[in-house]
């Protein structure tokens, strides 16, 4: 086939201790996903041979040392390193977190230009990861400081899409940084992703309340009364469909999440505690509002099992066919966006 005719997947490949390489292989050991697009490893031969090793994988990939080499037909690793790299399943080392950073960083810049059409990263560890070039509390943020627009982490599965307005921040700051700006940006950004990648025409949003029973009239804080509210009402003036500020204990526990094409959480564990409780193993992160389409699996390295081969791929092959999707979605709609009359 030739690039046309399919869609070139980037895979950053996480921490090398993790396991991250075996739920990727496990994911293209079915050769008919090689139909759906073409992957492309940032990484070393090296390191998946050891991996492959350790899981008595008998998985083919094809080495490569320039994207011109790429076959469409095959799994395609990159090498972007030669030097041997020590691999210690299970281990968080400082070295395994380098390497996943080189793979982070050659990998975006590959989506920069467009040399690949979709990012899919692998689980890193945030504190190995660290560095001069790599000083971010994850991919997310990382991801906006590479590429054009206005970040939107979202937890994602067919039936659930959950928005965080603050991100990775510690608790203590979330009730400052809740401003009516910053809910305007991020309603903003999950609006437009909902229509352009999702092909919703008038999407639903939720957002949820900061306070414990929407802050009882004051009793518990006054912010979901004098600052989410009044917000959300001046968005649902400009004819946009949001509603809240709901509690977030009677939302999902009434299972009113279902009545909505996307919600916002005020902060990260208000969001993906219920959501990796509904639906974890199967769930995909996605980064919206961003100038390129980027997915990852919606756990960890899982250092506890690597190399054990007892790693579920659900999530990242998950995360692969949303990202393709995605792709094509978004595409669509920029296409369709060219001749207004064609846009419902």
């Amino acid at each position: 086939m030739n690039k046309s005719d399919k869609i070139i997947v980037g895979i950053s490949i996480g921490d090398l201790n993790g396991i991250g390489l075996e739920v990727i292989l496990k994911t293209f050991q079915d050769k008919r996903m090689l139909d759906f697009c073409t992957p492309v490893l940032f990484g070393s031969t090296k390191v998946v041979s050891y991996h492959k090793k350790a899981l008595k994988s008998e998985t083919p990939v094809h080495g490569i040392t320039s994207l011109s080499q790429l076959n469409h037909n095959k799994i395609n690793v990159l090498n972007i390193w030669k030097e041997d790299v020590a691999v210690e399943l299970g281990k968080a080392t400082k070295e395994s977190g380098e390497y996943a950073a080189k793979s982070l960083e050659i990998a975006v810049a590959h989506l920069k230009d467009k040399t690949i059409d979709v990012l899919l990263t692998a689980p890193i560890n945030k504190e190995t990861i660290q560095s001069d070039t790599f000083n971010f509390p994850g991919h997310t943020e990382y991801l906006e400081d590479k590429l054009d627009g206005k970040s939107l982490m979202i937890l994602m599965t067919d039936a659930l899409r959950i928005g965080l307005i603050t991100g990775h921040i510690p608790i203590s700051k979330v009730a400052e940084a809740v401003t009516p700006a910053l809910i305007k940006e991020k309603v903003a950004t999950m609006y437009t992703s909902l229509v352009q990648d999702f092909g919703i025409n008038k999407p639903k949003i939720a957002v949820l309340s900061l306070n414990p029973h929407c802050g009882d009239k004051g009793v518990i804080g006054v912010e979901d009364d004098e600052i989410i509210k009044p917000t959300i009402d001046e968005i649902k003036a400009s004819g946009k469909l949001v509603f809240g500020p709901y509690a977030a204990d009677g939302f999902f526990g009434s299972e009113t999440y279902k009545q909505f094409d996307g919600v916002l959480a005020t902060y990260h564990d208000q969001g993906l505690a219920p959501f990796k409780a509904l639906s974890f193993g199967n769930g995909v992160n996605f980064t919206a509002g961003l100038s390129e389409v980027r997915t990852s699996p919606d756990h960890g390295t899982g250092f506890d099992i690597a190399g054990k081969n007892v790693a579920n791929p659900s999530s990242f092959k998950e995360a692969l066919f949303t990202g393709i999707q995605i792709y094509k979605t978004r595409k669509e709609y920029k296409e369709l966006s060219k001749n207004p009359l064609l846009v419902k």
